[in-house]
C-alpha cells in the first residue's frame, strides 16, 4: 500500500483496531504499521496469514487477538492484553461492523440484538475500556467508524443505518464529556468501499453503476482510500478536531 503522508507522532503509539485483519480494517492495520505504530487488532476469523504478510513486508508483526467483539468480557480482555503488550491504548479505532440486509418486517428480536451487539454495543464498551487508560494519561484519540448509509436514506438495513446514526451521536457525547481531559473522539464515515465482501454480497453491476453515478469523483472507493483520513484523525495534525464526522465517499453526500 502506498504511503502518502508521515505522521511523526504516530510512531511508537499503541493502537487498537477492531476487525483489523480484513477489508478496511486490514488496510488500517497496515497504514498504522507503516507509520511505526504498535498495532493490536481483534477479529473472529484467523488473521495469521495477514500478520505473516505484514511482518514480511515491514519487519514488525501486529498483535492479532482472536475475539468476538459481541462478547464484551472477551473484548475488554483483548484490550487489556494489547495494553500489556504495547502500553496503554493511545488510539482506539472502532472499525468492525456488519451490514447484513434484512427488511424491517422480516426482522426478529434475535437478529436485532445481534446487529446492535456488533454495530453499537461493541463500540460503546470498547470506548469505555480505552477511556480508562486515556483518562489516566490525560490524552487519547478515538475514531469510530460510521457510514454515509443513513445520510443517504438507504433502505433494507434499518438496524445498521440506525446504529450508524447512533455512533455519530455517541461520538459527539464522548467528545463533549472528555475533551477537557485531553481526549478527542471523531467519527469517520466511508462511502461504499468495494471490499471483497461488498463485491461478493452486494455488488450487482446495476447497483455499482448507480452508486458511481452519484459520486463527484467517478471512481469506486477501495480500502486504502480510508486510511489517510483515519491516520489524520489519530494524529496531532487534527489536535483541535473533535466531535466531528469526516466523510470519505467520493462526493456522494453533502454535509455543509
Amino acid at each position: 500500500m502506498e504511503k502518502t503522508a508521515t505522521y511523526h507522532d504516530l510512531e511508537g503509539q499503541s493502537v487498537f483496531i477492531t476487525g483489523g485483519g480484513s477489508g478496511i480494517g486490514a488496510a488500517l492495520t497496515e497504514g498504522f504499521v507503516q507509520q511505526g505504530a504498535k498495532v493490536a487488532f481483534v477479529q473472529r476469523s484467523d488473521a495469521s496469514a495477514f500478520c505473516d504478510r505484514i511482518e514480511q513486508t515491514y519487519g514488525v508483526r501486529p498483535l492479532f487477538i482472536k475475539c468476538d467483539i459481541t462478547n464484551v468480557t472477551a473484548l475488554k480482555a483483548a484490550m487489556a492484553q494489547a495494553a500489556d503488550a504495547h502500553g496503554r491504548i493511545e488510539c482506539l479505532v472502532n472499525n468492525a461492523a456488519n451490514d447484513d440486509r434484512r427488511d424491517m418486517m422480516d426482522t426478529d428480536e434475535a437478529f436485532f440484538d445481534q446487529m446492535i451487539d456488533i454495530n453499537l454495543k461493541a463500540y460503546f464498551f470498547a470506548c469505555q475500556a480505552a477511556l480508562e487508560g486515556m483518562l489516566e494519561a490525560g490524552q487519547g484519540t478515538i475514531v469510530n467508524f460510521s457510514s454515509i448509509s443513513y445520510m443517504m436514506g438507504n433502505g433494507k438495513y434499518p438496524i445498521y443505518t440506525g446504529s450508524n446514526a447512533a455512533i455519530n451521536a455517541m461520538t459527539r457525547s464522548i467528545a463533549r464529556d472528555y475533551g477537557a481531559r485531553g481526549i478527542r473522539a471523531n467519527a469517520l464515515m466511508p462511502g461504499w468501499v468495494l471490499t471483497d465482501k461488498q463485491v461478493r454480497e452486494h455488488g450487482k453491476p446495476e447497483d455499482l453503476a448507480g452508486h458511481l453515478a452519484r459520486q463527484c469523483i467517478p471512481e469506486h472507493l477501495v480500502e486504502s482510500d480510508i486510511v489517510g483520513g483515519t491516520l489524520f484523525l489519530a494524529s496531532k495534525a487534527s489536535r483541535m478536531m473533535t466531535g466531528q464526522a469526516l466523510v470519505i465517499d467520493g462526493g456522494v453526500v453533502v454535509t455543509g
